[in-house]
């Protein structure tokens, strides 16, 4: 559940499984037991709106129409067979439109299979009469065949157009994260790949630039020491200053009497008590501590700008790390690392209900789709497979989120594989300040040629309502025209998706109905930048289960393993494996990397 290709097509092939078992189950329940239904369908995400802009010239060596037809039977039924015909050939409107047309919307009920839909705004997009090979049309469906050669070019050309065929053709070089996060280089995460040695399967990226968005404009915001003094930007005045509060905010807890005063304040009031100039107030805010300017507190400014500060310089000049292929490669580190010591997954294998005895009403056993019981002592379960009766009294919030695929960087500069963060603050009330991480290439999350480009915030509208504003801000909308113009400031926008998903961090086991007291809840993603509440909330649901048990020890070394009646392994003497042992003990500890040397 945290990553999909460009097509979502494993939205529609896991709803399909579900549904078809869910009568067997009961028919395993005995006189003395009784069942808490689980969901059939995940209804975390709604409010899908796809678009793509760009050019529709399709090849003939692209497999699109057979798999189009596939998704388009199970969100064509309220349309009438004209329309339905129409977009299994096609399945694309005919005309240019701005951002705000041409939408595939899926309906909350029908979110989990978001492919494309014929819906009424791209029938209205027809009446415009813009040329047919550049309209804003709706991408859903990769091919079937295996990912073709990379080419000898490393990267396209400016004059060459990046056409709806090729986006197809390399779907599976995309790789997008439901959830848009990044690892502080000192957080809670990095410190436990490291300790658990899980970090081996995994490789890093650093985030090369932070960024703000500011009077119309992107520009790069300097954060280490010599970042700062080799800045162009500001003044050698305001360099001191800044140098001279950030060296405050490391220290800021040995002097309680400079923010005392200011605790009951917002944090942006009181960096305007600092001597700080507007230009420096907006970096702070908005770039390093990344706070909000109505509602974070004083304390809670300093103590993110710190946390910023502290993690500078482990692994690069940015505190920030991404994984290879996406924040989803990361659970598979550690699936691969459980596997190695004979933990056991079932893939595609859904659980229809959990079983509870009636008289310990503690839960028993789990009865998959195909009514077979599985017993165990302890149950985790993530809060969407809840039933909407368990989570009767749940309050949710929710978050916006957008993922584009662009042509170019927010800010082209001379090294075109950059990655980079930027936020974007809020401007009306009660909106709230966008997140936006752009990707390329050697990230492995997107095609050569392209960018990948998250957008996060929370929510106070549907995804699209809270986040086009700022991807109009920083793109343009790929059409002919501006295809021939390479004088185009902004980049250009490819294809892009809107989509509100739940966010269940935090809430109290308390709220859930009935729920026996071996089953742990664990939630969903959060909106939040880091993975620490993540961690926090593993390390707390483990110490429930093996109270006397240590988190994610370090393993051992395969020469250090005694299988159980194996007496042969007991008489190896310990100096034949000390000299190993040591060896590898610095190697996990500079598996990510050094600051001279990061790893990417």
């Amino acid at each position: 559940k945290t990553r999909y290709n460009v097509s979502w097509k494993l939205f529609s092939l896991e709803n399909n499984d579900v549904v078809t078992e869910n009568s067997m189950w009961q028919e395993q329940i005995l006189e003395n037991e009784e069942a808490i239904p689980l969901s059939s369908k995940d209804k975390t995400i709604q409010h899908v709106e796809v678009f793509c802009y760009a050019s529709q010239d399709l090849h003939k060596d692209v497999e699109e129409a057979g798999a189009l037809q596939k998704n388009h039977a199970s969100v064509t039924s309220a349309q009438s067979a004209e329309a339905a015909e129409a977009a299994e050939t096609s399945c694309l409107p005919t005309a240019v439109e701005p951002l705000s047309m041409g939408s595939c919307e899926i309906p909350a009920e029908q979110s989990q299979c978001p492919g494309p839909e014929s819906s009424p705004e791209v029938n209205d997009a027809e009446a415009t009469g813009k040329k047919e090979n550049s309209d804003a049309k709706s991408s859903t469906e990769e091919p079937s065949e295996n990912v073709p050669k990379v080419q000898d070019n490393t990267e396209t050309p400016k004059k060459n157009r990046i056409t709806y065929s090729q986006i197809i053709k390399e779907g599976r070089r995309f790789n997008i994260d439901l959830v848009s996060k990044l690892l502080y280089s000192r957080g809670l995460l990095i410190d436990l790949l490291i300790k658990s040695n899980v970090s081996r399967y995994a490789e890093f990226k650093n985030i090369t630039r932070i960024l703000a968005f500011r009077e119309g404009t992107v520009e790069q915001v300097p954060c280490s020491r010599a970042d700062v003094f080799n800045s162009k930007q500001l003044t050698m005045v305001e360099k001191r200053m800044l140098m001279k509060f950030l060296t405050f905010c490391v220290e800021y807890e040995e002097h309680p009497d400079e923010y005392r005063a200011y605790e009951g304040t917002t944090f942006s009031e009181y960096l305007k008590t600092q001597k700080l100039t507007p230009n420096l107030q907006y970096f702070v805010l908005h770039s390093i501590a990344m706070t909000s300017e109505t509602t974070s507190c004083t304390v809670d400014g300093l103590k993110a700008t710190k946390k910023f500060l502290q993690c500078l310089g482990r692994y690069g000049n940015t505190p920030f790390l991404f994984p290879l292929y996406g924040q989803g490669e990361l659970p598979q580190c550690f699936c691969r690392m459980c596997a190695v010591f004979g933990g056991i997954y079932c893939l595609r294998h859904s659980v229809q209900c959990l079983v509870v005895d009636k008289e310990s009403r503690k839960c028993k056993a789990v009865i998959d789709q195909f009514g077979q019981r599985i017993i165990s002592k302890h149950f985790i379960i993530e809060d969407s497979y809840l039933s909407e009766n368990t989570c009767s009294r749940v309050q949710y919030r929710q978050i916006s989120r957008a993922v584009l695929i662009t042509d170019g960087s927010v800010l082209k500069t001379d090294a075109d594989q950059q990655v980079s963060i930027l936020t974007v603050p809020a401007e009306e009330p009660g909106s709230f300040a966008v997140r936006v991480i752009e990707l390329c290439s050697s990230t492995m999350t997107c095609m050569k040629g392209t960018y990948l480009v998250h957008l996060t915030c929370m929510s106070s509208k549907t995804a699209r309502e809270d986040l086009e504003r700022v991807v109009q801000k920083l793109f343009t909308p790929y059409t002919e025209i501006e295809a021939e113009n390479e004088q185009v400031e902004k980049p250009r926008l490819l294809w892009a998706l809107y989509f509100n998903m739940r966010d269940s961090s935090d809430i109290s086991r308390d709220c859930y109905n009935d729920l026996p007291s071996n089953v742990y809840v664990c939630s969903g993603p959060d909106s939040g930048l880091g993975n620490d509440n993540a961690v926090k909330q593993a390390e707390t649901l483990f110490q429930q289960i093996c109270p006397n048990e240590d988190f994610c020890p370090a393993p051992p070394n395969p020469e250090d393993i005694v299988l159980d009646g194996d007496s042969s392994q007991q008489e190896v003497p310990e100096s034949s494996v000390t000299p190993e042992t040591n060896s590898e003990t610095p190697k996990e500890s500079t598996v990510l990397g050094n600051p001279e040397e990061p790893s990417e």
